[in-house]
């Protein structure tokens, strides 16, 4: 797969852009001024692979949280600001490591100055995050609603903004909960510049919807070499949008990393519990830090068949099961014993 090539950006010491990996981002659903839970929920975020984390700063207070987060955790921290030019400076003064923030929101070109002024003087780089539930008025007239068209007119003069005050280290996001307007709106920008994009499908709901949308529109994208970094966002704890993430990136080919577990569908002649099982095997593999393929199969006659290039793998039979191993029958186990003697093949791979 051929990457879009974008201009690099480096966000507390993580590269973005410039052919480096796609990286995973999240944000903290936990109160920003209570710096003890946010810097917990992080350090959990940080375990499951997130690589960048925000944070919303609504107020004096959270910005002034930031401080204490940052000695807690490993990862960067990013701001995300609306309105308030005073938050970002104090943010910056706090050693964030990128502000999240719209230019033309922020009030006086003086103030945006003062913004990129200080972000510069501290290697900080700056979001500029577009979404179609807060567009212009003036774009939602002319484009006669949340338009891809609309969307990316809306990012470029937020990009002139900065421009105007010689800005230029840039992230931008296009998001939007309409997931065809999305793709169009990613592919529209990518065309017209080389700033690395952080994509998403935005509001996209709970974690059964928001994760099939997120996979549509991420995935879609990732396949054509468009993005630089991600957040799937999940009405859940923000730990199930690391897991998701990792999981796109994987189908995508992006990643080599961690379990690729696979499992055939249920039949007729599956004489196991194959739904419970396979439930259950994904959720003991979920922090499981091997590169392997674990096969979950409901046929015992042809499972081992057709999941031979898995590593290791079980096939379903009347309350017994095979354990397998690249194909190769290992022993027969009761269906009660299964799970566990499964996992102990694991173990020793």
């Amino acid at each position: 797969m051929n990457r879009k090539s974008t201009r690099e950006v480096n966000v507390g010491g993580v590269k973005i852009g410039g052919g480096n990996p796609v990286v995973i981002q999240s944000m903290c659903n936990t109160d920003t001024r209570n710096a003890a839970a946010t810097a917990e929920q992080i350090l959990r975020l940080e375990e499951a692979g997130c690589e960048i984390i925000r944070v919303a700063v609504p107020d004096m207070e959270a910005a002034e949280a930031i401080a204490q987060i940052k000695k807690q955790i490993h990862i960067p921290l990013v701001a995300d600001i609306h309105f308030d030019y005073r938050l970002a400076l104090r943010c910056i003064e706090n050693g964030i490591d990128k502000v999240r923030i719209n230019p033309g929101n922020i009030g006086s070109r003086d103030r945006v100055k003062l913004v990129a002024d200080a972000a510069k003087a501290n290697g900080i780089p700056i979001r500029i995050g577009v979404n179609g539930g807060s567009l212009d008025k003036r774009l939602l007239e002319k484009y006669g609603g949340v338009t891809a068209d609309a969307l990316v007119e809306s990012a470029m003069e937020h990009i002139e903004i900065l421009d105007d005050v010689n800005f230029s280290d840039i992230v931008v996001s296009i998001k939007v909960s309409n997931v065809p307007v999305m793709i169009d709106a990613y592919r529209k920008f990518s065309e017209r510049c080389d700033i690395p994009l952080h994509i998403g499908v935005t509001e996209s709901g709970t974690e059964r919807m928001g994760t099939i949308k997120s996979s549509i529109g991420i995935g879609t994208l990732l396949n054509e070499g468009i993005g630089d970094t991600l957040r799937v966002s999940l009405t859940a704890d923000p730990v199930r949008e690391i897991y998701a993430a990792k999981d796109i990136m994987r189908v995508c080919g992006l990643r080599g990393d961690g379990i690729e577990f696979v499992s055939c569908p249920t039949c007729g002649r599956t004489e196991i519990d194959l739904i419970g099982i396979a439930s259950e095997v994904e959720r003991r593999l979920m922090n499981v830090d091997k590169h392997i393929k674990v096969a979950v199969m409901g046929c015992i006659v042809n499972g081992p068949g057709e999941a031979r290039d898995a590593d290791i793998g079980i096939a379903g039979g009347k309350g017994t099961g095979m354990i397998f191993k690249k194909g190769e029958v290992l022993r027969k186990v009761p269906e009660t014993e299964i799970i566990d003697e499964l996992m102990k093949e694991i173990e020793k791979l």
